[in-house]
């Protein structure tokens, strides 16, 4: 191994995970919903580290931080997020924080070294208010009036009161530079148990999911439940039960082989066990990196909704409530991710899709971006529980940090 090949520093990797780890502590996770008070201590925290990487930067006016380096040569741009889920894992996001953090120290002080690791770290990418916020706004995709409109999902308050509470309230937001990075890199754990279960180290990130939401609603007529006859009812939880087990039916003839879909929320109104149900919502989501698939899924729904309406007793209504656009992933930083996982991670590595979204399909669309993934423990993400082998976490570290000294290398 030549000697003036960067190396990560592993035990300096894990000490900066656990010390996020510590903020906003969560039995084995953390709690950090999207600029709560452990979400902006964890944003102060990087932003005292980014001197350590060579690194200025500050918080932008949606949260967002940006660690920019004076060094001349080429630029690549890094990073993740730093909020949580609610009560959830410790890694999703703070990873690719500080596997950027860590590239940047190693690449930015090795005068031998051409160009410079930037650090990013991305607010709301989890959806606390809306759908990656802070990556789109940096790419020029979120209006004030977006940000006016903006409510957190669990507590309806709006962003503009969390930005005021943590002190950002006329900030300035920082927007992409036009030709400042020569693109962008990711680290994340799997959020599966295909790298763990097939003794594999390192995940290269070919593409990522789009993702498409839905509000589908059914109108049917409220009762009492004791008195109403059961052939002279419109029970619109029925009717939305009944719809949920169709989708499950039919849908496998059309989606393609990565195709997933999920009704995440039900709710009836009234709600009540001796009424009955009078109007049903659900929060249907397709997932795939192929939109004609995803064409094809919305066409079939459409034309389940236009049966329901015809066979009855209830109405029901599709609405389309989030759309995005699959990313492929840039050939030639996935070919440095294999060369960096050659070099350390004895080429224990497979090329695979994402399916879950990440802040480098929006990068993608200015600029070319890639991903890395190290394995998670039994598959487990968004939980408390999440984790992923301190042995795996240091391996991914010295992987990424060779991808990036490759990229700049040209």
């Amino acid at each position: 191994m030549p000697d003036n090949r960067p190396i990560a520093n592993g035990e300096r990797v894990l000490a900066d995970l656990n010390a996020l780890r510590a903020i906003g502590a969560y039995k084995t996770g953390v709690h950090k919903p999207t600029l709560s008070e452990p979400h902006r201590n964890s944003l102060a925290w990087l932003v005292e580290k980014l001197p350590e990487a060579g690194l200025t930067g500050t918080i932008d006016g949606i949260g967002n931080i940006l660690g920019t380096s004076a060094r001349t040569g080429p630029k690549l741009l890094a990073g993740s997020h730093l909020e949580s889920q609610n009560y959830a894992g410790w890694l999703d996001g703070p990873l690719g924080v500080i596997y950027a953090l860590e590239a940047a120290r190693v690449i930015n002080s090795d005068a031998s070294l051409r160009g410079a690791v930037e650090v990013a770290a991305w607010c709301d990418e989890e959806g606390h208010f809306g759908h990656f916020l802070g990556s789109r706004s940096y790419v020029g995709g979120v209006s004030e009036a977006d940000i006016d409109a903006a409510r957190d999902r669990t507590s309806g308050q709006s962003m503009r009161e969390a930005l005021r509470d943590a002190g950002l309230a006329g900030r300035a937001r920082i927007e992409a530079e036009p030709g400042r990075h020569i693109g962008y890199l990711e680290a994340h754990i799997e959020q599966g148990d295909a790298l763990e279960t097939s003794g594999l180290a390192i995940g290269v990130v070919t593409s990522i999911v789009g993702i498409w939401q839905y509000r589908i609603n059914f109108v049917g007529e409220q009762n009492h439940a004791g008195t109403t006859r059961m052939a002279s009812r419109k029970d619109a939880g029925l009717a939305l039960a009944k719809f949920c087990v169709a989708i499950d039916a039919r849908f496998p003839a059309v989606a393609g082989p990565r195709t997933v879909w999920t009704t995440g929320r039900i709710t009836l109104d009234p709600g009540a066990p001796s009424i009955i149900p009078g109007g049903a919502e659900m929060l249907f989501q397709i997932r795939d990196d192929d939109p004609a698939v995803i064409a094809r899924l919305e066409d079939l729904l459409r034309t389940m909704i236009d049966e329901a309406n015809a066979s009855g007793p209830c109405q029901a209504a599709l609405e389309r409530l989030r759309t995005g656009v699959p990313a492929k992933m840039h050939p030639p930083f996935q070919e440095a991710i294999e060369a960096a996982s050659k070099a350390f991670a004895s080429g224990r590595s497979v090329h695979m899709p994402s399916g879950a979204g990440h802040d480098a399909q929006v990068l993608a669309t200015i600029m070319p971006a890639a991903m890395l993934f190290v394995p998670s423990i039994g598959g487990i993400s968004h939980h408390w529980t999440e984790n992923t082998a301190d042995a795996d976490i240091v391996t991914g570290a010295q992987v990424f940090v060779d991808a990036c000294r490759r990229i700049l290398a040209g």
